[in-house]
């Protein structure tokens, strides 16, 4: 009998439909299946992906809806995030209902792709239920960011300008990994270095497996500054230091330094063995290229453009969707590109969204982080705490991205991203029996003993 078909003692089953080989496990594994293919198909930017990706996310949501019909009951976990999801759909259907948007096609289509996402998220939030999920989750990603990263680092090494050594870039780009944006493939592993980084420092592994994990995380975090993405480094740079505050309280022993010594060891040989003097210019280049992009680089230029777009309609925005249909309207430079997106996912919000929905994401990041903080005492010892850390730095990284690039207007990096943000908020899920009673047994050894107590 499946997992979704647990008898419960106050009511008859018998008379119930039959689950159709359907489980909260199984529907967990297809949504994870979907967010770690999405990448493989260049990040899920083409007409043709993108269909697939909300196909499979509409067809996720009906399983689950056959799941719970065939368990007689339709349950549905509240979720803290749910309120300023549904908030935002509401938006951007008054925004095409109403005639607001510059091009309601665009937004319709965006508004597809984003229930595309929230069907996934919620799937994700419905049918995670057990610790045993979350270390198996957590692995997962562990285990498929460290492929990701090999595929990547062999194609830098062995290049020919085209994707999967197959597949030319037609509108050109700087190709690493299978994105043809080298700023989009540091988005994904920003969100995925962290998990082997932080099972390295938890109490998950031991021994020579938390020595191997802790290099497969170097190797993840050493490729997002072989891309040569300023952005991802500095985004890399940031999570280490939340991981550092986050981790000092829980270095009770020498282990958890060696880890994180190990780690460094073998990502700067990396660095140093594969990167040579073009990652060296690639660093000293950012400086000079932000004092050039403060005094009118081309980025710069856009996000100006783009405030004077705001302040055009600055409540509700042009309509999400709409930035490359609207831009020429305000471009104050000559080109022969056409600027598709601003190159700051929070301006690309305002512009599109408006003051209202940028409140909206700011709502959905406030309860994003303030359910993620009830999780994080003792987390090296819990998978509930361990998974919400790993998912919180994933957060942290595409934020401070955000900042200098687009990686949320990509399809497969907005879904991981969206997923990556339930999980922290979601409140705890059960703990293994083992778990708990270890649990106590650390809870007794440091309760500190009544005076004139023997051991």
């Amino acid at each position: 009998m499946s997992a979704a078909l647990a008898v419960k003692p106050e009511s008859d089953h018998s008379a119930r439909q039959p689950s159709f080989g359907l489980s909260s496990t199984g529907l967990l594994a297809a949504a994870c299946a979907v967010l770690l293919l999405a990448p493989l198909a260049f990040g899920a930017v083409e007409t043709w992906s993108i269909f697939a990706l909300e196909a499979s996310a509409a067809l996720l949501l009906v399983g689950w809806g056959i799941w719970q019909w065939s368990n007689g009951e339709l349950k549905i976990s509240p979720h803290p995030l749910h309120a300023p999801a549904l908030a935002f759909v509401a938006l951007v259907l008054l925004q095409s209902l109403t005639g607001i948007s510059a091009y309601r096609h665009a937004t319709y289509s965006a508004l597809l792709l984003y229930l595309g996402y929230g069907m996934l998220a919620f799937v994700v939030t419905q049918t995670l239920c057990r610790s045993s999920q979350l270390r198996s989750l957590a692995w997962v990603f562990c285990g498929y960011g460290a492929v990701l990263a090999f595929f990547a680092l062999l194609q830098g090494i062995a290049p020919n300008g085209k994707l999967y050594w197959t597949w030319p870039a037609l509108h050109g780009g700087s190709i690493y990994g299978p994105y043809v944006n080298h700023n989009h493939y540091a988005g994904l592993m920003e969100m995925l270095a962290p998990f082997p980084i932080v099972l390295a420092a938890s109490r998950f592994t031991h021994g020579n497996r938390k020595l191997t994990v802790a290099a497969i995380g170097a190797l993840m975090a050493g490729t997002i500054f072989l891309s040569s993405s300023r952005g991802g480094m500095l985004a890399f740079a940031l999570q280490m230091v939340v991981l550092a505050v986050v981790l000092r309280p829980h270095q009770k022993s020498w282990k958890q330094p060696l880890v994180l010594g190990t780690f460094l060891a073998v990502m700067i040989g990396l660095l140093v063995w594969l990167g040579g003097n073009e990652l060296t210019k690639r660093l000293v280049s950012i400086q000079s290229e932000a004092q050039q992009e403060i005094s009118g680089g081309v980025r710069f230029t856009i996000v100006r453009d783009s405030m004077r777009m705001w302040l055009a309609r600055p409540l509700l925005g042009w309509g999400l969707g709409t930035f490359p249909e609207v831009y020429p309207q305000f471009r104050s430079f000559y080109t022969t590109f056409f600027v598709n997106e601003a190159h700051n996912d929070y301006i690309q919000l305002l512009v599109e969204t408006g003051l209202a929905g940028f409140a909206v994401g700011i709502w959905f990041l406030v309860l994003t982080f303030r359910g993620a903080r009830g999780k994080l005492e003792g987390w090296t010892e819990t998978a509930n705490g361990t998974l919400t850390v790993a998912a919180l730095l994933g957060i942290v990284g595409i934020l401070v991205h955000s900042f200098f690039d687009f990686n949320l207007q990509i399809p497969a990096n907005a879904a991981l991203f969206y997923v990556l943000c339930v999980i922290a908020a979601s409140a705890s899920v059960p703990e293994s029996h083992k778990v708990r009673r270890r649990s106590r047994h650390h809870a007794l050894i440091l309760e500190p003993k009544p005076e004139g107590m023997q051991t």
